[in-house]
């Protein structure tokens, strides 16, 4: 109780305490974590978590290190026992670990890779081309946290053993993890090997639940997926599960001669009947990275080669299973495989659409990924040196370069199934497939985009001087803020009324530079527009809740015209940046001039420029044609005919709008500020210095 009073004194008394703290904490107080000290004091950075996935981890770390012989080619069976008494055996025909001494360490080679991080023959060394292990960590994290662990390895003719507990080397005095256990370093050895018995390494374990949460267990289930995933990945390997009671012994077996083929069909959800055959993509690709040397000298620019194996085929479903795989192990969250793969699906699908006639109509959107796999299965399996991952756990491929060779390969494949004179008839069929998901995907969105409309539009009574639009699809609706009277009439005799809605503007609206939102919304133009567009303002605006796809300033192409069209990109910048930021205002630009030609056949051509106008001119009575003079030129949008408003800036297909951008928000600012702020005496400085760069003659006067 003194040591907590202490800390509420005010006196100067108090200042010396705390110094004193302070002066406590030196050298003794670092800790420094040794052996396998740091997997027991941190077991979630080894193993991913304490609860149950981190107990089905140390089986996964275990058997992968088995699987490498397999893959290796130095082991044709494992045999995976699940014991009554909840310990988990690994037996394996692989070559054994290596018994002998280790030169630096003086440890023998299975002492070494049980009881020391960062241990092992997958460093870049001649023990494997390709592994799953990569840090030397999987193996002696399980021992560490393992209340016993009990390794026999026959090999050079000779059987040896070791028993461990949490990490430490000794021997047990019985059977089971509660035996007398006495601390021993040292490999036993027990006999020699028989005539005919095999290689290999047996690793029995029984995990320490006082580092694990209450309740944590190995999961039958999840032990019994990852032998069968193996063995369709390493056709040449067959796995074992035995299963022990008290009583009986039940035993799966798993081998699958045809790999991902026979995997693929394993993960096709039921009842998907396929449309194509499976496919299988093979081949080999090199990329570069940085890699550590055999004296562990960094070195950039490495070639690595990989080797790359794809199965997938398309379903008549509408489920989605791709699995990805590195060096046999599960990558849960995909990783830059995947992103090769996908990538390099799309484009080779779009490829072929675009190919094959009558599948696309003109001006349809392109399949998106999700349209190209939907019904899609397919299993990716990539074998690299050193892959490197975003965790231990390995659930995700981080290596870079393994992406491209991914994708090369998967276009190059689909290509040529696509182009094969007997394969063009499934093709066909898939790429239909993949066409309707994508329609159905786009009328499911103009369903929701008409459902969010038609509450805006019952949410609140619109303004009498709206011209709305018929449809009710937000995507493809254009808002047209049209400056007067006399020019919505010719816009609305021109417009499609079925997505091309007008709202006429009085006037000029108020520059909302210079006043607060409460006085900007007084404005009955400011209100209309905000009103039309339903989605708020300032930071309740919801650009989500927009009732059109865009919209179009469209204003007289004189000074008044630029004026306005300034302030509403103003009131747009400042209590409506969103509809900026994503691309949906546009500027329309209304010609200055209409050109037209005399003879059987008239031309007619519009300008924007005085200098444009001109250079036509020129240009159509050099090739010998008449020019009907004086050139009329357009003082307002109210001006022109429906007809002509129409080709020049409401026909999606001929007109011109410009985009208004913000790229640059404080430029944006700042220019916003100096010519429409408050202040004046900026903007007359800046209309001063700015005055040479004029063009006299092209003022409207």
């Amino acid at each position: 109780m003194r040591s907590a009073r202490s800390c509420f004194i005010t006196t100067g008394e108090s200042d010396h305490v705390t110094a004193s703290a302070e002066n406590l904490y030196g050298a003794d107080d670092l800790t420094h974590l040794e052996g396998l000290e740091a997997v027991r004091k941190r077991p979630g950075m080894y193993i991913g978590s304490t609860d149950s996935r981190g107990v089905n981890h140390l089986f996964t770390e275990i058997v992968d290190n088995s699987t490498d012989e397999g893959v290796a080619g130095h082991a044709t069976k494992i045999v995976v026992t699940l014991h009554a008494d909840g310990s988990v055996e690994v037996d394996d025909d692989g070559r054994g670990i290596p018994t002998g001494t280790h030169g630096k360490s003086g440890l023998s080679g299975v002492e070494l890779v049980l009881t020391r991080l960062h241990a092992g023959g997958k460093f870049g060394g001649s023990g494997y081309k390709a592994s799953g292990g990569l840090h030397g960590v999987g193996a002696s994290a399980v021992n560490a946290l393992s209340l016993r662990l009990d390794v026999t390895v026959k090999r050079d003719g000779k059987v040896h053993e070791m028993s461990f507990r949490r990490g430490v080397p000794g021997i047990f005095d019985g059977p089971g993890p509660r035996a007398k256990f006495t601390p021993k370093s040292g490999l036993r050895f027990v006999r020699k090997m028989k005539r005919g018995e095999s290689t290999g390494t047996t690793i029995r374990y029984w995990h320490d639940a006082r580092y694990f949460e209450k309740g944590a267990a190995l999961d039958p289930e999840q032990v019994r997926m990852k032998l069968r995933n193996t063995a369709f990945l390493v056709p040449g390997v067959t796995y074992v599960l035995r299963t022990a009671t008290d009583s009986t012994i039940n035993e799966e077996t798993f081998h699958y001669p045809n790999g991902l083929v026979d995997m693929v069909e394993f993960l096709a959800p039921a009842g998907d009947r396929p449309v194509c055959d499976t496919q299988l993509i093979t081949g080999e690709g090199t990329y570069r990275e940085n890699a550590a040397d055999a004296n562990g000298v960094m070195q950039s620019n490495v070639e690595r080669r990989a080797e790359v194996e794809i199965a997938l085929r398309w379903g008549t479903g509408y489920e989605r299973t791709v699995e990805c795989f590195t060096n046999t192990i599960r990558n849960i969250h995909g990783g830059t495989h995947r992103k090769g793969f996908e990538r390099g699906l799309v484009r080779a699908v779009h490829d072929a659409i675009s190919k094959t006639r009558g599948l696309l109509k003109p001006k349809e959107e392109p399949p998106i990924l999700d349209d190209v796999c939907e019904g899609l299965t397919a299993v990716v399996h990539v074998r690299i040196p050193e892959p490197q991952f975003t965790s231990q756990t390995k659930d995700e491929l981080s290596t870079a370069g393994i992406t491209k060779v991914v994708q090369g390969l998967v276009e190059k494949h689909i290509k040529a199934w696509a182009e094969h004179r007997r394969t063009r008839a499934e093709v066909k069929t898939v790429l239909q497939k993949i066409v309707d998901a994508s329609r159905v995907r786009l009328a499911q969105k103009q369903q929701k985009d008409a459902a969010r409309r038609k509450t805006a539009l019952e949410g609140a009574a619109m303004p009498p001087k709206l011209v709305d639009c018929r449809s009710t699809g937000v995507s493809r609706s254009e808002l047209f803020l049209v400056e007067g009277d006399s020019a919505l009439g010719s816009a609305r005799l021109a417009r499609v009324s079925e997505y091309q809605a007008l709202l006429p503007l009085r006037g000029k609206i108020l520059n909302v530079q210079k006043a607060n939102l409460s006085e900007a919304l007084k404005n009955a133009e400011i209100a209309s527009i905000v009103q039309v567009l339903g989605a708020g303002t300032g930071r309740t605006f919801d650009i989500s809740s927009m009732r059109y796809g865009r919209v179009i300033l469209m204003a007289d192409a004189d000074v008044d015209g630029s004026h306005i069209r300034t302030l509403l990109i103003t009131l747009f910048a400042r209590y409506m940046r969103p509809v900026i930021t994503e691309g949906r205002l546009y500027a329309a630009m209304p010609p200055l001039h209409k050109i037209v030609t005399k003879g059987r056949k008239p031309e007619t051509h519009y300008t924007y420029t005085e200098r444009e106008m001109e250079a036509k001119v020129a240009e159509l009575e050099r090739s010998g044609k008449q020019v009907v003079k004086p050139v009329p030129r357009f003082k307002g949008l109210g001006e022109m005919d429906a007809d002509e408003l129409w080709e020049t800036t409401m026909n999606p297909a001929t007109r011109s709008v410009r985009r208004i951008t913000l790229d640059d928000v404080d430029a944006a600012e700042a220019t916003l500020e100096l010519l429409m702020g408050e202040k004046v005496e900026p903007r007359r400085k800046w209309l001063i210095t700015s005055a040479e760069r004029v063009n006299q003659a092209a003022i409207d006067i």
